[in-house]
């Protein structure tokens, strides 16, 4: 560690911070003016990416290159424009976890579509003509071209101030931020405005793929950690604010660079490797940031309003039917290992439904009824899978000893984590439970010794009597029953209602004397205990766990669930669960283009079913009243 080695790794985070900020920077603006939370926005920054590659390629490196990094965001753009007429200006009006899900099945088609057009390959493009040398700083040589990238960052800055600031569709993008409802009253064709915004933010995350040619080799696999960390930057930097994102996408880079920098330093008996700490270094800034200042360095608080995007009527209470109807399915489901055999696939499959049922309706009864956003549900699953999977190895403990015991783990990592998530509310409190998330995560995947590091845990099994036959299938059927049912008590209980007091106005809550911090934590708590007893069946049945339990994409899988089957009735988790887990089993085993159809499916069962597959008895119940009113005279 010498001064120059500092200075080079600074140089590096300046580097990396203008790419970040360029992703950045467009998805405050998309989110500022549209208010959806564009999953698809690291979709975006690939095709950049891939795009410049195949302009590179056809038109020669020397020649192609520059004219490439021009070429390729414009393209990206256009695909972002077509992107928001074709489907998001349907969506403008729906909840915003309903347009989360459309631009999570455009993460899925997008993905698959980089793949039949460029393969699965890495691809890695030449150095870029005039920039390809080395400059020499103390000793150390660094690349010129990271010194253009150095420059490209504050430039864009100030051409998108001066954009916003000097320009008449600017004042229209600052207008339409702060009201949107009254831009429209002023006679101002916001379709528009919101294809212009949404092809601009196509225009910097292709810019920024771009620019990272020769850098970063195109892979398949970076839109969903590129999304992630964009997001990072904007809640830290502050909702809609571009020199909140450009300082806070700095002071991410950095912080990873000077952990570069430092090693692994001995303190003590204690050995810490800072470079770890670059997977999780974003978060841990968005975490403490949100706890010292919710809505970011250089964001403005937001004003409270009334309800939520998501409020809804109550959950009504099921009647005598449908009790019978629930019991009956259990029935059919029980007598599944009598009618196919105790070892067919269909039992397998069906156990594997019934864990995800229980993960997602966990998240369901905060989502739908409380109205708290969590993209890291997945950390309480995660937590029961570990603990379930540590309980089993390390003491011998029985397997009803672990199902107990493993819930309670992941109960008390609720616990804490929801003292610091309660105090949020919207997306801030999305990204705090993402950011946990990824700190637990990044502790499975480090920490070898207890967690098995990315080799995960193996050799956790049921025991001999329920391993053999359908006895596991019907523990795990039994289990996840009792916990929807416990679930559904909690919902109809005096907490259920006070949860969602909480969610319809917070304020009116208050007033009348309901704790509505500890109503939502208390909730936060037991949604977590029930994720840790689908994690731990989880682990039995898979016969350990790994970190990906634990990921983005685990808690991004959950939400679809519930919003496939649909937030606000109690059978959505179980019918989304049942749709999503078939859907992917089946088609990944059918065509390599499984994520494409699936997220056609997504979309079409979005725009053609918005309140979820559940919602189709809504649909059906009144086809009858319009038919009944019509035909009702008529013999």
């Amino acid at each position: 560690m010498d001064f120059s080695g500092l200075l080079v790794q600074l140089l590096n985070g300046l580097a990396s911070g203008a790419t970040l900020f360029l992703v950045a920077a467009g998805l405050s603006l998309v989110f500022g003016v549209t208010r959806i939370v564009n999953f698809a926005h690291g979709s975006l920054y690939v095709l950049g990416l891939y795009v410049a590659y195949t302009c590179v390629d056809r038109l020669g490196g020397a020649i192609g290159f520059w004219p490439a990094l021009l070429l390729a965001p414009l393209v990206v753009a256009l695909l972002a424009a077509l992107i928001e007429v074709l489907l998001l200006r349907r969506l403008y009006h729906a909840p915003e976890l309903l347009q989360l899900l459309a631009t999570f099945a455009l993460v899925l088609i997008l993905r698959d579509a980089a793949l039949w057009l460029w393969g699965a390959e890495d691809l890695l493009g030449p150095r870029a003509p005039g920039l390809a040398g080395a400059v020499e700083i103390l000793g150390r040589r660094f690349p010129t071209y990271d010194l253009f990238l150095i420059a490209v960052g504050p430039v864009v800055l100030a051409l998108l101030t001066l954009l916003l600031t000097r320009t008449r569709w600017g004042t229209l993008v600052r207008a339409a931020t702060q009201d949107r409802e009254m831009l429209g009253a002023l006679g101002v064709r916001q379709a528009w405005l919101f294809t212009a915004v949404f092809a601009l933010g196509g225009l910097l995350a292709g810019l920024a793929g771009a620019l990272q040619l020769p850098r970063e080799p195109a892979s398949l696999e970076l839109d969903l950690p590129m999304v992630a960390t964009a997001f990072v930057i904007v809640v830290v930097g502050g909702m809609g604010s571009l020199p909140g994102a450009f300082v806070a996408a700095l002071l991410i880079a950095e912080l990873k660079a000077v952990c570069i920098w430092l090693g692994v330093v001995q303190v003590g008996a204690l050995t810490v490797a800072f470079p770890k700490l670059t997977l999780v270094a974003e978060f841990l800034v968005m975490a403490l940031v949100l706890i010292w200042r919710p809505w970011g360095l250089m964001g403005r608080a937001p004003v409270l309003g009334r309800g939520d995007a998501l409020a809804a009527p109550g959950l009504k209470v099921g009647t005598r039917f449908t009790v019978r109807a629930w019991l009956a399915l259990l029935t059919l489901l029980a007598l599944v290992p009598v009618a196919l055999g105790a070892q067919s696939y269909a039992t397998v499959l069906l156990a594997e439904i019934a864990i995800a049922a229980l993960f997602a309706a966990s998240l369901q009864a905060i989502v739908g009824p409380g109205g708290l956003h969590s993209f890291g549900h997945a950390a309480y699953f995660g937590l029961g899978a570990y603990a379930a999977a540590l309980l089993a190895r390390a003491s011998g403990l029985p397997m009803a000893a672990v199902l107990l015991l493993a819930p309670l783990v992941a109960a008390a990592g609720a616990l804490v984590y929801g003292w610091f998530c309660m105090r949020l509310t919207g997306i801030y409190l999305a990204m705090l439970t993402l950011a946990f998330a990824q700190i637990t995560w990044a502790v499975a995947f480090q920490w070898d010794g207890v967690t098995g590091g990315s080799n995960g845990l193996t050799g956790v099994w049921p025991p001999e009597g329920l391993a053999s036959g359908a006895g596991f299938y019907w523990l795990v059927l039994a289990l996840c029953a009792l916990g929807l049912f416990g679930l559904r008590r909690l919902l109809h209980a005096p907490l259920g209602w006070a949860l969602r007091a909480a969610r319809d106005s917070s304020p009116r809550a208050e007033a009348i004397g309901l704790p509505v911090r500890r109503v939502q934590w208390a909730a936060f708590v037991i949604v977590g205990l029930i994720a840790g007893l689908a994690g731990a069946l989880f682990a039995y049945s898979k016969g350990g766990v790994a970190p990906d339990a634990l990921s983005v994409s685990s808690s991004v899988d959950a939400l679809v669930m519930v919003l496939l089957g649909g937030v606000h009735a109690l059978a959505g988790p179980v019918a989304g669960a049942a749709a999503f887990t078939w859907l992917h089993d089946s088609l990944a085993r059918s065509t390599d283009y499984w994520r494409a159809l699936l997220g056609g499916v997504m979309l079409l069962l979005i725009l053609a079913f918005p309140q979820g597959i559940s919602g189709l008895a809504q649909y059906r119940q009144a086809l009858a009243a319009i038919k009944t009113r019509v035909f009702g005279g008529v013999r």
